[in-house]
């Protein structure tokens, strides 16, 4: 029996504990003697009071989106991909690679083409810790974190070598063909006030797909049931003739791929080009993103919006209010991560008791009703 209802432990517990994380950070802004309301107005403001702050609200969005629904599908096999930093960096060299060397006809078709390879070179890269773990006992933690170093060294080394561009000293590719760019929010949601200059881009839309697509893997298919039959009970997973090898390679497989496709949104979306750390933090975002939203799709899309909402909104805090710094807003985010992780039990113990006790009440005067 659920000691509380599905929905209280995808949503209820969540708001609560980034309520907490809220007003834990106003203490901290009220201790350098801003206020913490005006604070609140200004991220909200932001993030959510005009069309400009709403296209870079889902922007983030959509990068965390990626990265926490390839943390969730790990999760469901009780493998912690810490990896998706380095993954997407490797989609992104994918996604460069294929539209500069192919002379594409039309986005559309680019645009398959690049979800294809961005998803297959970083399915490629996490398919190395997987086979480390499997077959050699290598913790997936470890060999994940490790990569993430790899894959930023491997991205320095061929923007400085070979993709940069003759006779400029950037970091970075030569910019993809007009043909190939995405439209930008301007141009499908221009009714709603965007403009040409948002990085909101398509790939929102192919996040989104990617939300429901595993929502049916993982709760509508075999695997789907291998996967978190493996994730709950590896021992009884084995025993119903499910093989350890494969569940771990195809899921850090499909996870390094969802995390890859986060660069379609970054290197073919917003850059236009392969930049150096385009990824900005975004793999690690996802592992809270994916914490927060308990691995379900629709709790992804809702944490991946509270963290596009603290990126953009901390961006102009930091404009409207100069004494709070870059790290202050690093502190509020890390607040939001500590409450809804870390410090889960603290909200979740107390919800599980209020809601056992609501049950028992129940039950007791459903037991009276009878004999009265």
């Amino acid at each position: 029996m659920d000691k509380m209802p599905k929905w209280a432990d995808v949503i209820l517990i969540p708001l609560i504990s980034v309520v907490l994380a809220l007003v834990v950070s106003g203490l901290v802004v009220a201790l350098i003697g801003e206020s913490p309301w005006r604070a609140m107005q200004v991220m909200v403001r932001g993030a959510f009071g005009s069309a400009y702050g709403w296209g870079y609200t889902l922007y983030y969005a959509t990068n965390f989106i990626f990265t926490g629904l390839a943390v969730a599908v790990a999760f469901h096999a009780r493998l912690f991909n810490i990896g998706g930093e380095g993954q997407a960096a490797i989609g992104g060299l994918g996604v460069a690679i294929i539209l500069l060397n192919v002379a594409w006809p039309h986005w559309t078709i680019a645009l398959i083409a690049a979800l294809v390879f961005s998803a297959a070179f970083a399915a490629a890269w996490a398919a190395v810790p997987a086979y480390l773990q499997a077959r050699r006992g290598s913790h997936i933690v470890i060999t994940t974190i490790m990569f993430n170093y790899i894959a930023s060294a491997l991205l320095v080394y061929l923007l400085v070598n070979v993709f940069r561009v003759d006779g400029s000293m950037a970091p970075e590719s030569a910019r993809f063909a007009e043909t190939v760019h995405l439209p930008g929010g301007g141009d499908f949601a221009g009714f709603l006030g965007f403009s040409a200059t948002t990085p909101l881009n398509v790939s929102i839309f192919l996040a989104l797909a990617a939300c429901v697509l595993v929502w049916v893997l993982i709760w509508r298919t075999r695997l789907g049931y291998e996967i978190r039959s493996f994730g709950h009970s590896e021992s009884a997973a084995v025993y119903a003739g499910i093989s350890p090898y494969r569940i771990t390679m195809i899921t850090m497989l499909i996870s390094g791929g969802l995390a890859g496709m986060m660069a379609i949104n970054v290197v073919m979306g917003e850059a236009e080009r392969l930049v150096l750390d385009f990824v900005e933090g975004a793999g690690f975002v996802g592992i809270a993103v994916a914490l927060m939203g308990r691995s379900h799709p629709v709790g992804v899309v809702l944490a991946a919006l509270l963290f596009g909402a603290l990126y953009q909104g901390g961006a102009e805090l930091q404009f409207e209010m100069p004494a709070i710094s870059r790290e202050m807003v690093v502190v509020i985010q890390a607040l939001v991560i500590l409450f809804t992780g870390a410090l889960d039990n603290m909200v979740r113990m107390p919800m599980e008791s209020l809601f056992l006790s609501l049950r028992r009440r129940r039950e007791d005067a459903a037991r009276k009703t009878p004999a009265e």
